[in-house]
């Protein structure tokens, strides 16, 4: 998940240096940081912002988590045109100037705010002011549940019954469908809609293959990967992986999707993607360049794991190449 922290005065530049240096020292990705200051102009290590609203839109767009250091209210009045689903909402952070407290807004278990609050106020010694229902009660959470183990949630309006169940300290009970219970449940994990129970998780099915030239642009590839699924009846919300060569796993496109879309990029060298077995379209000019004929339909088939089977063949476009395979 990438981090934009923005400040809005010198005690707050001076924190967001402080947590950059914490996040560096545990192995952590640094936050790319801002400053919207007047008489603060840009340097090498923060971005001046001149307006808030388009920044975070800008945010929201590419679904990185936004720390806020300041006020609540700024940060409020920011983000309340782009909040739209708690499902899929970007996470959103706010720390005090003084650096006491960190406080989760929104995205606290679908986005991982609460998680990333818990971490960043180990790192600068501070408080995280957790506010969800079931992490104040110590409680089981579905959606965290659903996140943790990549399935899909086909009914949201079950998580508030199964919530108030585990609130209330009853017991949550849980199966899957190829294995039915002797008596109702309260999650079944099954691949077809069952309004017989509570709440529905169904489990992502497909993996994702992308090969692409060098530094192609990022929303080109997503627009191309989205339209693939979208003719074939694929919700992006169904994709378990992306998956590619390892000489491609720093591309920016690639990384893109994944923090947007939050689904795992899992990448192979070519001495395993040439041993997946299978017909595949071949490309010489792919082998002689990587070391492999064919990287998005080996890539998709690999990932999807025993069994799998490619649904959606090689799509080509303007040096990007596209793939799916179904894991069952």
């Amino acid at each position: 998940m990438k981090k934009a922290a923005i400040c809005f005065t010198k005690d707050g530049k001076a924190l967001i240096e402080r947590l950059n240096e914490e996040l560096t020292k545990a192995g952590l990705e640094k936050a790319k940081a801002y400053i919207s200051m007047q008489g603060i102009e840009s340097d090498d290590d923060f971005e001046s912002v001149t307006d808030l609203k388009d920044w975070t839109g800008r945010q929201f767009e590419d679904h990185n988590a936004l720390i806020f250091v300041g006020a609540m209210g700024i940060a409020i009045r920011a983000i309340s045109s782009f909040v739209k689903d708690k499902l899929s909402d970007s996470p959103v952070i706010v720390i005090d100037d003084l650096a006491r407290f960190v406080i989760p807004v929104i995205g606290g278990h679908g986005g991982g705010a609460n998680k990333l609050a818990s971490v960043i106020s180990k790192l600068i010694d501070a408080e995280a002011i957790i506010t969800t229902s079931t992490d104040s009660h110590l409680a089981f959470s579905a959606d965290v549940f659903a996140v943790e183990n990549s399935l899909k949630i086909c009914n949201r309006e079950g998580i508030k019954k199964v919530s108030a169940k585990a609130i209330e300290g009853k017991p949550i009970t849980l199966s899957i469908k190829d294995y039915p219970p002797d008596k109702p449940v309260d999650i079944i994990i099954a691949d077809a809609t069952d309004k017989e129970y509570d709440l529905l998780f169904a489990p992502k099915r497909y993996t994702v293959g992308i090969g692409m030239k060098r530094d192609t642009d990022k929303k080109k590839v997503e627009e191309f990967v989205l339209d693939v699924l979208n003719a074939n009846g694929i919700d992006i919300k169904d994709v378990y992986a992306l998956a590619s060569i390892d000489v491609k796993e720093d591309e920016e496109a690639l990384i893109y999707l994944k923090d947007k879309y939050s689904i795992p990029l899992i990448t192979f060298d070519a001495a395993l993607l040439n041993k997946v077995k299978g017909e595949f379209e071949a490309s010489e000019f792919v082998k002689k360049t990587v070391g492999v004929d064919n990287v998005c339909e080996r890539a998709a088939v690999l990932c999807a794991g025993v069994n799998s089977e490619i649904v959606v063949g090689k799509k080509t476009g303007d040096g990007m190449t596209v793939a799916v395979a179904k894991r069952f």
